[in-house]
């Protein structure tokens, strides 16, 4: 269900593709305000894809809009590819976006996976960033990986033990490394198995009040192959950062506006690392939304993250 208190609908006013190398094409659109505020969106995952709800975070009015799915995910293609695949590709795939649409400085949004790459590509280029609006933090740590494969089961037990059941008992000592094997087998059964129980297992842990909606639509062969596949490949790499880089790193971006919006529930991604985050940046703030989860369809989320792009609309004196 789309929460209330997001932007009507719209739909892109151009959409297209680039091809950034022998093996990836990704899909793009723009919409809202060709003279707005530039916004990027960055979609999560590994792997989720964008869909027309992402558009609906920011004011048609004010902002211009571009949303892209990255390497091997949504209408990108091919559709879960591990290959040249890593955070500093994303992180020039975003830089081609930028200077094709001609857009000097731009505010860059995301959530989950997205707000890791948001900082690591903001980091790289903070002189092309305005701000900074990021939800369910995710630093890419081994930590929060070996949380996700192994801590969410205190909340979850019977989801989590589904999860595991994918794998044989003696490899479940080494989850990553088993769903790898499986992930990447050349039998297509086995690797779209794999793939669905991956992605079942976050779609169903998500929200404070679980829908089995959401842990279907993750189901999905689509979604699964790129969110299950991609996601292993990003663990199994600690996100393609070094150990602790991106609060390192926080003096690069610092003097930027920022907006975090975390769910307290937050199961996927603790609202403790919103926290360490928001220690090493000077004048962010952080909204903890009291009674929500990981997504940004729970209602007190999506409220916030317009709350944040509105006011930032403000901060830019575009009304």
């Amino acid at each position: 269900m789309t929460p209330a208190g997001l932007y009507p609908p719209i739909e892109p006013f151009d959409t297209g593709t680039l091809q950034v190398d022998d093996i990836h094409t990704l899909y793009w659109e723009r919409c809202g305000n060709p003279d707005g505020i530039p916004v990027v969106f960055l979609h999560g995952g590994p792997g989720a894809g964008i869909s027309p709800t992402s558009r609906r975070f920011f004011d048609p009015a004010r902002y211009h809009i571009v949303l892209l799915d990255q390497r091997g995910a949504g209408q990108s293609t091919p559709l879960g590819e591990c290959r040249n695949n890593t955070t500093d590709l994303l992180i020039d795939d975003i830089e081609q976006l930028r200077m094709q649409f001609g857009i000097s400085q731009w505010l860059v949004f995301g959530g989950s996976w997205g707000s890791t790459l948001s900082l690591a590509y903001a980091q790289a280029h903070p002189d092309r960033c305005l701000g900074l609006v990021l939800r369910g933090i995710w630093l890419g740590t081994r930590e929060e990986i070996d949380w996700w494969l192994y801590g969410i089961r205190n909340f979850f037990p019977r989801e989590w033990q589904a999860f595991a059941d994918q794998v044989p008992p003696e490899e479940r000592n080494d989850l990553l490394a088993a769903y790898q094997r499986q992930l990447h087998s050349p039998d297509a059964l086995v690797m779209r198995s794999a793939a669905r129980a991956w992605s079942r297992y976050e779609g169903s842990c998500l929200q404070l009040r679980p829908e089995p909606a959401t842990a279907d639509a993750f189901s999905q062969d689509a979604m699964a192959i790129a969110v299950g596949r991609l996601e292993a490949h990003y663990f199994s790499h600690e996100a393609f950062l070094s150990p602790g880089q991106l609060l390192a790193n926080m003096h690069r971006i610092a003097h930027l506006p920022g907006f975090i919006v975390h769910g307290r529930y937050d199961v996927i991604c603790p609202v403790r690392y919103a926290h360490d985050l928001a220690d090493q940046w000077p004048g962010v703030t952080l909204e903890v939304v009291a009674d929500a989860g990981h997504t940004s369809m729970e209602p007190g989320i999506a409220e916030a993250l317009v709350r944040a792009t509105d006011r930032f609309a403000r901060l830019r004196h575009f009304r």
